[in-house]
């Protein structure tokens, strides 16, 4: 190798080196910068987690958040602390109006069942229903209160009732909650939900002849939520007994108890579920139902006691539901009751020709069973359809029945299995307004005569309504 080839060689050796050098300089460099921002930002953070430490073991401050509560009904994502001053309450105003065609004319009684109060199906025409108005508001940082009071027409007098008023704990410790005050009951899934967020018109026949639509008293709730991944919540009621399906006068006491048990869970990012039991002991002493027409009325001793289960189904494309969702949800009870029925306790003409009728009394040994099934789907924004099957089946025994068209009589029928199908299509303009179209074939009817039923309905609400359970 010559000597120009060597000194060619050695230069770019050199030069490499130096290229090297300086990217080592360079990395270093970095490095360097790169461990200085990094303690830089430890001691910034370190710093923060010390007052933060101090913060929280200072008293709480008038305007902090307020702690979750472990109750499912209604929440206020903004809730803060009720310090006097601050008191700031949720207020909401329910609008629900019917337009309603019916085929029959006949009287809505159920075969098989003594229905309780309020359970006639919506005036045929136009008519205003339950307008409701809700306040909700954390009393402090222990406990938060909801009232909701109901104002309805009937027989054309306005007619207000105190419909909820409760209050939950929000600090107790371990997934414990307390409920006390007047509320519906946590049975199964659909008691406790407010008409306004049904996804039908009317509650299923279920519902209807098991708890006069809605079961509500006055009593105190515990409930448990487990801490654990999978949902799993334990609860149980005692209740004074003063709503249907106990009853009677003079209550006192408890009369009514209700324990549940619930677990559920994701099954992907798009779907959940909730899967529940429950079963209600009530003790009925002259629990009365009076026949609106003829103001005869019968009256229930003994015992009620209703055991069923519960499940709710639940899509959304990766769980979010503002463009398409799916709700299938289905319960199924079944009651026993024991005890004796008396029919116009009080001496009543109840066949209207003038005359006193006689009293009829009768042992009441009852069985019976009905469940529902139905889904609503959202297929396009502001869109739904829903569709929803419900039946029941009573064997009683009720051996005094006197053969004269009475409700003992109706008690008795157990030959016919009363049973629905109901469609509908809804349209909601915002989160704040819908109008419903429902479409009920009813053969729950004495004889099983169907009855076409239409209805449509309208729902507003005016000002801030939290959410509802699950």
């Amino acid at each position: 190798m010559n000597k120009t080839a060597l000194m060619s060689a050695g230069l770019l050796a050199g030069l490499s080196l130096a290229a090297h050098a300086a990217e080592d300089r360079e990395t270093r460099q970095i490095r360097e910068e790169m461990q200085q921002l990094r303690e830089q930002y430890e001691q910034r953070i370190k710093a923060l987690e010390q007052r933060l430490d101090a913060a929280e073991k200072k008293p709480a401050a008038p305007d902090r958040a307020a702690p979750a509560t472990t109750d499912t009904g209604p929440k206020d994502p903004v809730a803060r602390k009720g310090a006097p001053r601050n008191f700031n309450p949720n207020i909401s105003l329910i609008l629900q109006g019917t337009y309603a065609d019916f085929s029959s004319d006949d009287e809505p009684l159920v075969p098989g069942f003594l229905l309780g109060p309020e359970t006639e199906l919506r005036p045929d025409g136009f008519s205003l229903a339950e307008t409701e108005l809700a306040i909700e508001a954390n009393v402090d940082d222990k406990f938060r209160g909801w009232a909701t009071i109901a104002l309805e027409n009937e027989d054309g007098e306005t007619k207000v009732e105190l419909e909820e008023a409760y209050l939950n704990t929000l600090a107790l410790p371990h997934g414990l909650g307390v409920k006390f005050g007047r509320f519906f009951s946590d049975f199964g899934y659909l008691n406790r939900v407010h008409s306004h967020a049904w996804d039908f018109v009317d509650q299923p026949l279920v519902y209807r002849a098991f708890f006069a639509n809605q079961l509500k008293d006055d009593g105190i709730q515990l409930r448990w939520v487990a801490p654990t991944d999978l949902f799993v919540e334990l609860g149980a009621e005692a209740l004074r007994g003063a709503g249907f399906p106990s009853g009677g006068e003079d209550r006192s006491g408890v009369n009514t108890a209700v324990a549940f048990a619930r677990i559920g869970g994701d099954l992907s990012d798009s779907s959940s579920y909730r899967l529940g039991i429950s079963r209600i002991n009530a003790d009925a002493d002259e629990r009365a139902v009076e026949d609106e027409e003829t103001g005869v009325s019968t009256v229930f001793t003994g015992d009620s006691d209703t055991t069923g289960v519960d499940f709710v189904y639940k899509w959304a494309p990766d769980g979010n539901p503002a463009i398409n969702n799916f709700v299938f949800q289905a319960e199924y009870y079944v009651r026993d009751e024991d005890g004796d029925v008396v029919f116009n306790p009080e001496g009543g003409d109840f066949d209207g020709d003038g005359v006193v009728d006689p009293t009829f009394a009768s042992a009441y040994d009852g069985r019976q069973k009905g469940f529902y099934l139905q889904g609503a789907y959202q297929f396009m924004p502001r869109w739904r359809a829903g569709l929803r099957y419900d039946r029941l089946k009573a064997d009683n025994d009720v051996p005094g029945a006197p053969g004269l068209d009475t409700a003992l009589d109706n008690l008795a029928d157990t030959g016919t299995d009363p049973e629905r199908w109901s469609a509908m299509l809804d349209w909601s303009g915002s989160e704040f307004s819908r109008i419903r179209l429902q479409y009920n074939r009813d053969e729950s009817r004495p004889g099983g005569e169907t009855d076409d039923q239409w209805l449509l309905q309208y729902i507003y609400s005016l000002g801030a309504h939290p959410a509802h359970q699950f």
